[in-house]
């Protein structure tokens, strides 16, 4: 069994910043894909971004391209989302997900995923 703690949202300006953590427990990470959903109201969930724990590869969406930033610290079992120059349609319930590394696939659906945060609500205001 694989935990997933999320925290770090709240309200900002834009033009601000947020980072958000998601720390796990149960397992070690090293073949694991780990990426961040985001929902807004009445929307489908999207995925954000997406990285191996092992590194060397990560993705992202058009829209947070330039302004968002994942990473983790292995030392730390915790998972980062940086976001900068937040914009108001960035405002969402983000999740932390995770699950065992398919090799030659790269994951980018809610189905594709096994573990999940319960999510932290980000607002940003106008």
């Amino acid at each position: 069994q694989v935990q997933l703690v999320e925290s770090g949202g709240g309200l900002v300006q834009a033009g601000g910043s947020l980072r958000l953590s998601c720390a796990a427990s149960g397992r070690t990470f090293s073949s694991y894909d780990m990426a961040w959903f985001r929902q807004a109201p009445g929307k489908e969930r999207e995925i954000v971004a997406a990285m191996r724990w092992s590194g060397g590869r990560t993705s992202y969406a058009d829209s947070v391209k330039g302004r968002f930033t994942i990473s983790r610290d292995a030392s730390k079992n915790t998972m980062y989302l940086q976001m900068n120059s937040l914009k108001p349609e960035d405002t969402a319930v983000y999740s932390c997900a995770a699950r065992p590394t398919i090799w030659g696939t790269w994951p980018t659906s809610v189905s594709d995923y096994d573990y999940w945060g319960q999510g932290t609500q980000v607002t940003v205001s106008s």
